[in-house]
């Protein structure tokens, strides 16, 4: 049985939403609430953040494992094969479902696993600066999470608009951040990963235009490697950006399911991609 803990809204066709390292399911924001009004969306915490506990052997942090670990999620909510979208570790996570054809389809939001060695340095850089950040002491992180000139010098490597997070959210995701048993494992399994499947469903790759964290260079390389997906830039949003732009995010992974369902001749009503 799994243990892994969500949050779960609306109805109709399942979507499963992956945070990415760091986070938390809080990080969709207002885009839950937004595919909520199309689909039954289900938002993840990785095992090892959130509220998920650690994988209990013979499960680890292995990303080939992450991915036994939710194809036993969805048999255990019944899901049979969902739509996903994930964000970073979670986009690259999604793109690991869909090369597995265990999802209908997958939109993957600044995926992990297209860097190059400068990328990868970038990358690592800047998460041991947020989480080294994360053992100031508490009046000090409450705050950087409550003044909006502060919360853009902390956060400003995860969104393009900090002033957007709610400061509430802010600390709840320093503190998680802090005690997540599961950064120090994933980060030494995910820097060690290339995505270098192929998809077998409809898959979409979207990029903000402004992402400092997995910079906006390895949508390139995503374009080069895999030149039959679908590829969409998302101008002046960072590397989160379900916070900086709800509706945009939302309305690309309605339209990578709208157009999925077009050719499968399927009908299905889209509040969100307006």
């Amino acid at each position: 049985m799994s243990t892994i803990s969500y949050s779960r809204k609306g109805s109709g066709e399942p979507l499963v939403l992956i945070h990415g390292i760091g986070h938390q399911r809080t990080a969709w924001g207002h885009t839950f609430d937004l595919l909520a009004e199309d689909f039954d969306v289900i938002a993840v915490d990785l095992p090892g953040f959130g509220k998920s506990p650690k994988p209990a052997k013979p499960a680890s942090y292995r990303m080939s494992s992450y991915l036994d670990q939710f194809e036993e999620f969805f048999a255990d909510l019944g899901l049979g094969r969902p739509h996903v979208a994930g964000n970073s570790l979670g986009g690259l996570l999604a793109l690991g479902l869909a090369a597995r054809g265990s999802v209908r389809t997958a939109t993957a939001l600044s995926p992990a696993g297209f860097w190059g060695p400068v990328g990868l340095a970038n990358a690592i850089a800047n998460l041991a600066v947020l989480k080294a950040s994360t053992y100031s002491p508490g009046p000090v992180l409450k705050l950087f999470a409550d003044k909006t000139a502060l919360r853009k010098i902390s956060m400003g490597s995860l969104y393009a608009h900090p002033e957007r997070v709610d400061p509430k959210m802010a600390l709840d995701d320093t503190y998680n951040l802090r005690r997540s048993p599961g950064f120090f494992p994933v980060a030494w399994q995910v820097s060690r990963e290339r995505y270098r499947d192929r998809p077998v469903v409809p898959v979409t790759i979207a990029w903000g235009t402004r992402d400092r964290l997995l910079l906006p260079s390895q949508a390139v390389t995503a374009r080069e490697q895999l030149p039959t997906v679908g590829h969409v830039s998302l101008p002046d949003c960072g590397h989160v950006p379900m916070i900086d732009n709800p509706e945009l995010v939302a309305g690309a992974i309605v339209q990578t399911i709208a157009q999925a369902a077009d050719r499968a001749g399927d009908t299905i009503g889209l509040h969100a991609a307006g």
